[in-house]
């Protein structure tokens, strides 16, 4: 019978690091770092990237973000550029971020006309409350507090991505204020795409713009982020005519997709088509919607259909008055999973709002009548968070 300590804790060998590896050694994990801006998808943890815009970002399939390696097409239909600011939006997280922007057929004007950070003044009067709160609550239930936090109470999550080196949480996505312009940093990342004016009437006017695409993809580093913005897809304004042909454009949303693809985590594009020369009905923008992850279609209000909105008796001084309705034809990765969040509210109407700071997606309802004072007083109770009085049929016995 053989003695031995039982009292001794089985312990592994510390692991050499130059020591080599045996093919039965468990080989250690490294932890591959996230690019800034990107955070994976709450669905189905995908790498997903911001819009610019926080209420797009809430209904793109319940992703909260721009699944990377995928493409949205936004159509508007009318005069208006309401799909240039989303674009603008986008192309402004992009530069923040650290991203690689392409913009196809603009300039140095386009990019110098980006919206600036907003200023985060309702920041320091929300400290000041929080101060003045402090000083109301005695010491002992603010105590109680901190010991209900320490024990592992939920809390309000501020780290919305990846933090930098002192620790600090960084910002997946910024407020932009359309009357500032963003200050582009030294050696921006910006690239002007310029559009070939071909001579020929059946060259493709897309094959150079691939080309610069995919060069850049293939020398810049592999955790290099690229967002390509594309205003005005085949519009007659900035397109020779060629690129209006089905062998043109389609061919050219096809290698796109096959481009995106290939880079399904360093990759994003948004595109935008005027539907007031190219609508629906065509074959040409099916195929292109079909081609395209992701279809959004703005249909801003006439301008005397604002008028009524704006003199109704529903509304209220703090309301925001829609400018149009928002519709979402196809969402990128929609799948058995998807769904959660903010793609339950796309069965509803939904409108936009473009105000100086920011792009609002909310749901859509009309006005009450004129003559209908018991909705009139409805609507005002509900916009005053329901703390007004109740009717005087309500208080009659």
């Amino acid at each position: 019978m053989a003695f031995r300590k039982r009292n001794i804790a089985l312990s592994r060998a510390p692991i050499d690091p130059d020591a080599p590896l045996s093919p039965s050694s468990p080989s250690p994990v490294t932890p591959t770092p996230q690019a800034p801006g990107v955070r994976p998808s709450p669905i189905d943890g995908r790498p997903t990237t911001s819009t610019g815009t926080p209420s797009l970002d809430n209904i793109l399939a319940g992703h909260a973000g721009l699944p990377l390696g995928t493409s949205i097409l936004i159509e508007e239909s009318g005069t208006t550029d309401y799909a240039g600011a989303l674009l603008r939006f986008y192309a402004a997280e992009g530069v923040v971020q650290g991203h690689r922007v392409h913009v196809v057929g603009m300039g140095e004007v386009w990019g110098r006309e980006l919206p600036g950070i907003a200023e985060s003044g309702s920041d320091k009067r929300k400290e000041g409350r929080e101060r003045a709160e402090k000083m109301k609550i005695a010491w002992r239930y603010e105590g109680l507090g901190q010991f209900e936090s320490a024990r592992g109470s939920p809390g309000v999550i501020r780290s919305t991505g990846q933090g930098d080196a002192e620790g600090e949480p960084s910002v997946f996505c910024h407020m932009f204020d359309l009357a500032k312009r963003l200050t582009l940093p030294v050696g921006t990342a910006i690239n002007y795409i310029p559009i070939p004016r071909t001579i020929s009437s059946s060259a493709s006017p897309f094959t150079a713009i691939l080309q610069n695409i995919q060069q850049q993809l293939a020398t810049t580093p592999a955790h290099t982020i690229h967002r390509l913005v594309i205003p005005s897809l085949i519009s007659p304004a900035l397109y020779p005519p060629s690129s209006a042909h089905p062998s043109s454009i389609l061919q050219f949303l096809h290698a796109l997709r096959a481009l995106l693809r290939q880079y399904p985590t360093r990759l994003t594009a948004i595109f935008t088509l005027p539907l007031s020369l190219y609508p629906r009905s065509s074959g040409l923008v099916r195929w292109m919607e079909i081609l395209s992850d992701g279809v959004l279609e703005l249909s801003p209000f006439p301008y005397s259909h604002m008028q009524a909105l704006a003199t109704s008796a529903g509304t209220t001084k703090d309301e925001e008055r829609p400018q149009g309705m928002f519709a979402v034809h196809k969402l990128p990765i929609f799948h058995e999973k998807g769904g959660g969040g903010g793609a339950d509210e796309l069965g509803e109407d939904l409108a936009f709002t473009l105000s100086r700071r920011k792009f609002v997606i909310a749901k859509f309802s009309l006005p009450p009548m004129e003559g209908d004072t018991e909705a009139q007083e409805a609507a005002v109770r509900e916009a005053a968070g329901g703390s007004a009085m109740p009717a005087k049929k309500d208080l009659e016995f």
